[in-house]
């Protein structure tokens, strides 16, 4: 049977043994940021169906750049 000092450090070992840090989390909401962004720039595009500058150019940049700083947390160590 195991004693209570056995399963502290059991949970102890098991939250430092976490994929992510406090870091990656931070980035992976940085990279959310950019995406939601992205996708409301593109949506302030006035031309018709979204072909404007802000529909087509700046918005899907935006949007990719938030998904490579997501790609990016995910593979930081």
């Amino acid at each position: 049977m195991k004693n209570t000092k056995d399963l502290k450090e059991t949970a102890e070992g098991s939250a430092s043994d976490l994929p992510f840090k406090k870091g990656n989390y931070t980035i992976m909401l940085a990279g959310v940021a950019l995406i939601v962004a992205g996708f409301i720039i593109m949506t302030l595009d006035k031309e018709e169906f979204g072909f404007g500058f802000f529909g087509i150019t700046l918005g899907p940049i935006v949007a990719f750049v938030g998904f490579m700083v997501e790609f990016y947390a995910l593979l930081k160590k």
